[in-house]
């Protein structure tokens, strides 16, 4: 947990506890991703994976010439920054759907363990995640 955050919750704990009150910290959620993808998007997922995974997942941000004469963007780093994912490991993330070169990104978004070659498909950007 952030050390900040750490540091807000005993405040407030302890300003609870002096004002008569009594406080029940929640240990923070274990990562959870969904292990089956049956989500909607799940299969333009799988599909925009296969073509990522041959043009070897480039790790530099930009945007990348797509097969069908459109673009998508390799975001570069994915910082796991909610620790929803496994922590330690490391992580890039993708654009699901091509569009023209340039154009406004979508939510749907891959996200690569490097560590591991795991992929994950996040629906709501970053929200939830579904092993692919």
């Amino acid at each position: 947990m952030n050390p900040v955050v750490k540091l807000l919750v005993a405040a407030f704990a302890v300003f609870g506890l002096l004002s008569g009150g009594s406080v029940a910290l929640a240990q923070p959620a274990a990562p959870a991703v969904e292990q089956v993808c049956e989500v909607k998007g799940c299969d333009e997922a799988r599909s925009s994976n296969e073509i990522w995974a041959s043009l070897n997942y480039p790790s530099e941000r930009g945007w990348v010439d797509w097969p069908d004469g459109q673009c998508n963007f390799a975001g570069g780093t994915y910082n796991n920054y909610e620790g929803q994912l496994p922590e330690g490991h490391d992580y890039l993330e993708f654009d699901v759907t091509p569009r023209e070169c340039g154009a406004q990104r979508q939510a749907y978004r891959l996200v690569l363990d490097t560590t591991t070659n795991e992929v994950y498909f996040s629906p709501d950007h970053y929200s939830t995640f579904h092993l692919l």
